[in-house]
This record gives C-alpha cells, sequence and structure tokens, in this order.
C-alpha cells in the first residue's frame, strides 16, 4: 500500500481509522474504499459519515455466515439496508457505496442469475439480436416482462405459464393501468404482447395469448404538442444562475435542447469527441433511428459548452460532456435533464405546466414554423423518420390556420 493512501485515510477519519483497519472482513479494503469515494467526488464529511458505519456493516455481515468478502455478493450487501431508506440513511448510503465500489474492484462473489432474470435476458438477447430495438426500448420491455413473471410467481416452474390465461392477463393489465395514462398503457400492452409472442415460440404459454390482448384507444392528433412561447423560452434560459458549476451546465443542456432539438438521451449521451471545434460542428447520435446527425456548432452553443467545460465540468477520465455536480462523480442520466429542468422551473417561478425539457424541443419546432422553415428541414433538425410526424406542429401554426379559415355563411349565429 502506498504511503498516500494511508494519509488520506488518516486525514479523512483521524480518529478511528485504526479501529477500521482491523475488521476481519472490511478491514483490508477500507483504505481502496477511501480512495474510491474520494475519485468520485465525495466531500470528506459524507466520506466520513459512511466509514462510521463500516463496522456495523462488517458486523452484519459476520453475523449473516460471511467469513470472507469473497463470499459476499453485491445482492447481500445491498440486503443489509433497512427498506426504507430514510430509517437509517447512512447504514443505506454505505452498503450501496461498497456495492458498488467492490463490484467495480472484481471483490465480490458474482451471483447466480434466478430462473426469472434467465427468462427475461434471454428476452432482451431476442429483442436486441431479432427485432433490433434500442436499448431504452428493451430495458421497458424487459421491465414489463420482470412485472408479469413476478405476477404469475414464475421462478422456474413452468406450470404458472401453462395455466396463464385472459382472466390472468386482464388482472395483469388492470393492475398496471392503474398507475399508467392510456398512452401509457397503450405502449405497457404492446410490450405485454411481445412478450406473450416470445414465450408461445418458446412453448411456455398458449399460442395466440397476444391476439386476445386489447388496447386502449388512442385517437391520432387527439394531444396537442407541448409547446411553451418562444419569449418564454428565452426567459427560462436567461433566467438560469450561471454563476455557479450546476447553472453553468444546465444552461449548456437546455440551450442544446432548445438550439437543435435534442432529446434528453441525446444529451446525456453527448461525448466529448462529438464536439468537433475546429469544425465548428456538432455530432449526434439520433436514439431512435442510431442514425448521426452533424449541425453546426453556433457560437452561442460554443460559448456555453466552454464556460461550462472550462470552469464546471469535474476533471475526470470520463468521456460523456456532462457530468454529475454532485457525488459520486460521473456521467449523467436522461433523468438528471429533466430533474434539473425541473428544479429550474421550480427556482424561477416561471408558469410552465409541463414536467420535462421536451416542450423545450417542441417549442423549437412551432418556432422554427413560424419562422417560415420548411417542414422537411424541421423534421430532419428533430430527427423524424416521416414527415407526418412533423405535420403535428401545423395545428399550433394559429396565425396561419386563421388566414385559411372560412367565413361563416350569412345568417349563421357566431
Amino acid at each position: 500500500m502506498g504511503a498516500m493512501e494511508v494519509v488520506m485515510l488518516d486525514k479523512i477519519y483521524p480518529r478511528g481509522h485504526v479501529r477500521l483497519l482491523t475488521l476481519p472482513l472490511l478491514g483490508p479494503h477500507v483504505r481502496e474504499f477511501t480512495d474510491w469515494l474520494v475519485d468520485r467526488g465525495y466531500p470528506p464529511l459524507p466520506i466520513r459519515l459512511r466509514l462510521r458505519r463500516v463496522a456495523d456493516v462488517d458486523e452484519l455481515l459476520r453475523r449473516d455466515g460471511a467469513a470472507c468478502l469473497s463470499e459476499v455478493s453485491a445482492e447481500d450487501l445491498l440486503a443489509l439496508a433497512p427498506r426504507d431508506s430514510q430509517d437509517d440513511v447512512y447504514l443505506s448510503a454505505v452498503v450501496r457505496s461498497l456495492a458498488r465500489c467492490f463490484s467495480a474492484k472484481g471483490l465480490l462473489a458474482s451471483r447466480a442469475p434466478t430462473p426469472q432474470e434467465e427468462l427475461v435476458d434471454a428476452y432482451v438477447a431476442y429483442l436486441d439480436r431479432v427485432r433490433g430495438l434500442a436499448a431504452s426500448t428493451q430495458a421497458n420491455h424487459a421491465a414489463t416482462a420482470k412485472e408479469l413473471l413476478a405476477v404469475v410467481g414464475f421462478e422456474g416452474d413452468l406450470a404458472p405459464l401453462h395455466a396463464l390465461g385472459p382472466r390472468d392477463i386482464e388482472a395483469f393489465i388492470t393492475k398496471v393501468g392503474a398507475r399508467l395514462s392510456r398512452a401509457s398503457l397503450q405502449h405497457a400492452v404492446g410490450q405485454l404482447r411481445s412478450f406473450l409472442r416470445f414465450l408461445a415460440s418458446r412453448g411456455m404459454v398458449d399460442t395466440g395469448l397476444d391476439a386476445l390482448v386489447d388496447t386502449p384507444r388512442l385517437y391520432r392528433g387527439e394531444r396537442l404538442p407541448r409547446s411553451l412561447p418562444w419569449g418564454q423560452v428565452q426567459e427560462l434560459l436567461a433566467a438560469i444562475d450561471r454563476s455557479t458549476r450546476m447553472g453553468k451546465r444546465d444552461y449548456a443542456m437546455f440551450l442544446l435542447i432548445a438550439t437543435y432539438g435534442l432529446r434528453t438521451c441525446e444529451v446525456a449521451s453527448l461525448r466529448l469527441g462529438d464536439l468537433r471545434w475546429r469544425a465548428r460542428q456538432l455530432h449526434i447520435t439520433r436514439s431512435k433511428s442510431r442514425s448521426f446527425l452533424v449541425h453546426p456548432l453556433t457560437d452561442e452553443v460554443g460559448s456555453a459548452l466552454v464556460d461550462y467545460l472550462r470552469h464546471a465540468r469535474p476533471e475526470l477520465p470520463d468521456r460523456p460532456v456532462f457530468l454529475r455536480v454532485r457525488a459520486p462523480a460521473g456521467p449523467i442520466r436522461p433523468t438528471a435533464v429533466t430533474e434539473a429542468f425541473q428544479g429550474w422551473v421550480r427556482r424561477i417561478g416561471l408558469p410552465i405546466p409541463y414536467q420535462g425539457p421536451h416542450c423545450l424541443r417542441h417549442s423549437l419546432a412551432v418556432h422554427l414554423l413560424r419562422q417560415g422553415t420548411a417542414l422537411k428541414t424541421i423534421g430532419d433538425l428533430l430527427g423524424h423518420r416521416s414527415l407526418e410526424s412533423t405535420c403535428v406542429y401545423l395545428r399550433l401554426h394559429v396565425e396561419d390556420l386563421r388566414d385559411v379559415a372560412l367565413d361563416l355563411p350569412s345568417g349563421v349565429p357566431a
């Protein structure tokens, strides 16, 4: 062990580190765990609060019969946390951190997948190889499949699947539908049908069950795109406090969406290599179509990105452009873009009724349409595969709709 490791642990936890080093299971790994926390941007206080609970974790593992760390799985560690993390915040925090650290270093036992996990993994492989679905779509299908298997009680015995019938499917849809909108339920039903066809191809359920599943009725164009007035978009961007690290990051993310119509997943997946500074280009991988699009890097967007990269982005080897501001340091997920948008709307107090930054994408489309931009150009910018997807914005072009409205016949009350 290097002297630097000893100094780091001694500096952060000067009073209790000697006792931690003598723990039977976790003692030999306390130094590397501390370094792992430091490398991921945790401040000293959260590290100390975690280290204080390491002895408790060691005792709980030995009480459960573990003789060495290689006998412990990540699931064993996570099982030590209370069901509600707020019941013991730092025990929950330390077991999550230990599980991530030791899993990354290969120190934990690998748990054999359950029959349910094996079946879902086979289904995901089928969705990838045969149907070629995007990873995010595969994840949504897998979540529906897991929930169905849990409801029917599948644990490896095929009897529950062989007995699966219309009443069971109806009960499952009723359960899922209680928390979903009609549009979301339509997606869930489509995922259910797909999984039933997969199970039928393997002889696990009766053939034709998927045809018995009815879908919620949705009507084309029944919902307008969630668009904001362009002035409100500019007001939102201008109100973001760019004196903070978080403000610099979030301003750059929202400006990308408002300038190029990016989706949250495209913002989160943007990598440093996609910023072609000399060519003044921005390379985007479209999440849905898996195609590539090249945008000119505008001065405004370039300045916002430079400000973030130079003064706010953590100095980590990770290649994604946007990283977490709070520990643990690392790439953001698409949900982080949505949460950042919701946070700024609350702080600024703007009357924005929408819960996510996707409204900025719709707002850009309507703004371009009102400026006279061709539908084909707007569709290409937004990554639409058909002109029909772009035509929905015509319904928001109110002034043009007024121009083509017919006069009422004489004698008809207005």
